[in-house]
């Protein structure tokens, strides 16, 4: 699907079609977060939207997190909310052409508005972006959703098959406490970086 581009989701922050904006980060990232010990973790958030969960990020003083999208309006959204992030931290640029190491990638909403024929392509970009061990952590629909237009679903079966090339599942279960709307529709997923793409 070719309108999925820069100018298709600049539009749609232009028009305030944002209709998958929680207002606040999602539950079981913020509680995921929670658990971390490790502050100086390098944390990408890629397709970030309004980026909640960097803003909680930076509330528990993790400050070594890029977050990343097409458009450039939730990103000029989230300085001024955060003026404290620095330039560099707000990366308007496509994920499949990024380029960085991190530990950690919050995947939130990301995956599900990409064309689905990208998909096996994100786990081995994500791949390629994690170090050794890292984690790709978040939220994927566990229900089938849209077919021409996103957000796109799916199913766990799907995604064990997909990212089992360059990841170890480590969890992949029912969301407990996601939003009202959203609850018995998402899954909980920590997938950690197994294989180096070639």
């Amino acid at each position: 699907m070719e309108k999925l581009n820069k100018n298709y989701w600049t539009e749609r922050w232009s028009n305030e079609q944002t209709g998958w904006d929680m207002g606040h980060p999602s539950p079981p990232i913020a509680e995921y977060i929670d658990q971390l010990t490790n502050k100086d973790l390098r944390i990408l958030i890629p397709g970030c939207g309004n980026a909640y969960e960097a803003e909680y990020l930076y509330s528990k003083d993790f400050t070594n997190f890029n977050v990343l999208d097409i458009a450039q309006e939730p990103l000029n959204q989230l300085h001024n909310r955060l003026p404290e992030l620095r330039n560099d931290q707000l990366v308007c640029s496509d994920f499949f052409h990024h380029e960085d190491q991190y530990d950690l990638i919050l995947e939130q909403t990301f995956f599900c508005a990409i064309d689905p024929i990208l998909r096996s392509e994100y786990v081995k970009h994500a791949a390629k972006l994690l170090k050794s061990g890292g984690k790709l952590v978040g939220l994927l629909w566990g229900v089938e959703m849209n077919i021409d237009n996103p957000p796109f679903g799916g199913n766990q079966v799907e995604y064990e098959e997909l990212f089992t090339p360059y990841f170890k599942i480590k969890t992949i279960e029912d969301a407990h406490n996601s939003i009202a709307p959203r609850l018995g529709k998402e899954l909980f997923v920590i997938f950690q970086k197994s294989v180096d793409p070639e």
